[in-house]
């Protein structure tokens, strides 16, 4: 479906507004633009229909929330009893521009002393005491808490500590946060469930660590006391050509690559990779893994980067 096209500039302020908002208005914008009778003049003649209590729906025949942009709008003005509230994590960080995460629930952010009606079932609230005007990105659609705080956010509210480090590798990665910016926001915050795991992922994926596998390669090698290899390191070949070696241990000149695709049978593939290290051990030194090795197989991967290590000269 092509995008809406831009109302012109001398449009009318309503029709700017539900433009910005996906066709989504609260009865608090609505009566103050177009007065009460006119909205309820709207509702009868069913081209308005009710979103949620105080939230309408312009333009269609009946409520549906197929449109992930309209449950956005529809969450933030709900909670915020008519006003734009904040999204935060990972919800926030969707609208910011993260890729490859989904979740059903929208996340929003409220001040802490701030009352709100029941929102949607799908919209999960967050009380904040710190949240100022400062830290939102006011012209987001929806607003969105800025990305370092969202990371941090998005972080401790996962289901599980994956994901957690798998949203702070990403954001990482697809360069909506650079430097100490993460550090910073986690090291504002006084409590914060997860604060380990967080700081150990930010640090991870400073040391340039892009993906979840990365990570777990990481923390494997540092439980069985191995040194630490640089992450994603460039290297020019012949060609001219650039790639990024996932892994490399400088000193021994042991590279290790972590493939995350799948396979009809992980184990057979894994198999075959195991043997083809086998033969590179005593040369090239060139170690495949892949990323179900890696989670379901550590001692196995442990000990074969081990035995590359110590065939390059590497003492413990």
């Amino acid at each position: 479906m092509a995008a809406p096209a831009l109302p012109p500039d001398n449009a009318s302020e309503l029709t700017h507004l539900l433009f910005r908002q996906h066709n989504v208005i609260s009865r608090r914008q609505a009566v103050r633009l177009l007065g009460p009778a006119a909205v309820r003049q709207r509702l009868a003649s069913k081209r308005w229909t009710v979103a949620h209590r105080g939230v309408y729906l312009v333009g269609s025949d009946g409520f549906t929330i197929a449109d992930e942009n309209q449950r956005r709008w529809i969450a933030s003005l709900s909670a915020g009893a008519g006003r734009a509230a904040p999204l935060g994590g990972i919800s926030a960080l969707a609208v910011l521009g993260l890729r490859g995460f989904t979740e059903s629930d929208v996340h929003v952010v409220l001040p802490e002393k701030m009352r709100h009606r029941h929102p949607p079932i799908f919209v999960v609230v967050h009380r904040s005491g710190d949240i100022t005007r400062a830290h939102v990105h006011w012209n987001s659609s929806p607003p969105a808490v800025r990305v370092p705080r969202s990371v941090v956010d998005a972080a401790r509210w996962a289901r599980h500590d994956d994901r957690a480090r798998a949203i702070v590798a990403a954001a990482f990665q697809q360069r909506l946060v650079i430097g100490d910016d993460v550090e910073q926001a986690l090291a504002a915050l006084p409590k914060v469930r997860r604060r380990a795991v967080i700081r150990e992922a930010i640090a991870d994926a400073r040391g340039g660590v892009h993906s979840l596998p990365e990570a777990e390669f990481l923390r494997i090698c540092r439980a069985a006391g191995l040194p630490r290899p640089s992450c994603q390191v460039r290297r020019t070949g012949s060609t001219g050509s650039r790639r990024y070696l996932d892994a490399l241990f400088d000193d021994w000149q042991v590279h290790v690559e972590i493939d995350g695709a799948q396979h009809m049978d992980v184990r057979h593939w894994w198999a075959d990779m195991k043997r083809q290290n086998d033969l590179w051990i005593p040369g090239d030194r060139v170690l495949r893994f892949p990323s179900w090795a890696v989670r379901h197989r550590p001692d196995e991967v442990v000990a074969q980067v081990r035995a590359a290590l110590l065939a390059a000269g590497w003492q413990p």
